[in-house]
């Protein structure tokens, strides 16, 4: 069983750059789909992004296309988002999901981390 930490939140003004991280644990994580989703106060958990296994297929939301990246390092067993030109919008908990396959549903992922609160100040 994987388990996830996540770590790298914190308050950013609009239009500045964060860098979350992922760490895994456990011998087979580096076999698992990696996601990051949000979840902003009074609304529901959100898709954000996506990476394949051996990394090179993602996927992105439309809100974030452009700006943010997800990329990772199966030997320190880490993945990384990369967000750039953040808007207040984009306050919200952030959260590394694992799953068995490259999806956008949330119902794929069923290993969790504890979340990273992303603030961002207008």
């Amino acid at each position: 069983q994987v388990q996830l930490v996540e770590s790298g939140g914190g308050l950013v003004q609009a239009g500045g750059s964060l860098r979350l991280s992922c760490a895994a644990s456990g011998r087979t994580a580096s076999t698992y789909a990696m996601g990051w989703f949000r979840q902003a106060p009074g609304k529901e958990r959100e898709f954000v992004t996506a990476i394949r296994c051996r990394g090179g297929s993602t996927y992105y939301a439309d809100s974030v296309k452009g700006r943010f990246t997800i990329s990772r390092d199966n030997a320190k067993n880490t993945v990384y988002l990369q967000m750039n030109s953040l808007k207040p919008a984009g306050t919200a908990n952030y959260y590394c999901a694992a799953g068995r396959h490259l999806a956008r549903k949330l119902a794929v992922f069923a290993t969790w981390g504890q979340g990273a609160q992303v603030t961002v100040s207008s």
